[in-house]
């Protein structure tokens, strides 16, 4: 292959930072890796999206130990993807809270994730094997769920198909702090191989709508003033947007898979080709617009294989 698959290559160490974003709210981010969230409340703490492993995760329960003793009562899952979920055991929660839409994920294609994104990311997967398989939700919600950890009320909402289905955020009203998961990226390249491009704008617009005074994205570091909340959400979209309006031109051109690629990644890397994990992003997100421009509603089941060969078709030509 002319490109290193994926991030196989990158293998380098990130330097963690654990944000206090507000009274029992804090980030842990890693230099554009998956963030995790945790929220603190006076009866437990809750933590979002979990690494990708159990070996991974005591490097965030090593964080949360420094500033609470209070036991793991809930994790959220933002999506299905293995990166942000595999790791939950460690934490020993009580409950895991998925959206219902989530949860047909998990069950349709949540092996099959699995598989992918271990080949996809090596350095994520510190540990593999101590993942003790899929993680599955006890609590599975439809449109909102309110969760009080203790003098700290959790919103849980669904807002709308984005980066996947089911995309769940939380939010903690009284302090406007959003932790977005993948629908909002900062300074990171969205991953859209499973998205839903068309309908991904109009949920950043609901986000928009609270007017988030901090938030936590799916990667980049944590955003502590309203401004850069809205340039993280206005980024994303306008990512959204080109990727999706670009695929549909080459569909309307009669263009190939691999000819709309070649004119994206020209159109697109000046733009956005110095943010996190662009060069292993593009060939899915490519193939996802691709596909959903000409009508393919429901995203393809990425495997190990289909991985590979998508990667060689579009990277060798």
């Amino acid at each position: 292959m002319s490109k290193t698959f994926a991030s196989t290559g990158d293998l380098g160490e990130k330097t963690v930072t654990f944000a206090k974003l507000g009274e029992g709210a804090y980030a842990y981010t890693a230099e554009g890796d998956p963030n995790t969230g945790v929220i603190i409340g006076d009866d437990g703490v809750m933590v979002i999206d979990t690494q990708a492993t159990p070996h991974m995760a005591h490097k965030v329960i090593e964080k949360i130990r420094t500033i609470t003793d209070k036991p793991v009562k809930y994790i959220l899952m933002t999506h299905y993807h293995a990166v942000r979920v595999l790791g939950a055991a460690a934490y020993e929660a009580d409950n895991v809270i998925a959206s219902r839409l989530t949860y047909e994920m998990i069950q349709e294609r949540g092996q099959f994730d699995y598989d992918s994104e271990l080949g996809r990311f090596p350095r994520l997967f510190e540990g593999a094997e101590s993942i003790p398989g899929l993680t599955w939700p006890t609590i599975v919600f439809d449109g909102k769920l309110t969760v009080d950890l203790g003098n700290r009320p959790v919103e849980i909402w669904s807002p709308g198909k984005g980066h996947t289905q089911g995309d769940t955020i939380a939010w903690l009203p009284d302090q406007k702090i959003l932790y977005a998961g993948d629908l909002v990226e900062y300074g990171a390249t969205p991953y859209t191989g499973d998205a839903h491009l068309a309908d991904w704008p109009a949920t950043l617009d609901a986000l928009r709508a609270l007017k988030p005074a901090r938030l936590v994205p799916g990667r980049g570091d944590a955003l502590m003033t309203p401004d850069q909340c809205e340039e993280a959400m206005a980024m994303t979209q306008a990512f959204i947007s080109d990727l999706f309006t670009n695929a549909q031109k080459g569909r309307e051109a009669g263009k190939s898979l691999k000819e709309t690629y070649d004119a994206i990644k020209l159109a697109m890397d000046p733009k956005y080709g110095d943010w996190v994990i662009y060069e292993h992003c593009m060939p899915f997100d490519v193939s996802r617009a691709y596909d959903e421009a000409g009508g393919m509603v429901r995203p393809q089941i990425w495997t190990a294989e289909r991985d590979k060969e998508m990667w060689a078709a579009l990277n060798d030509g």
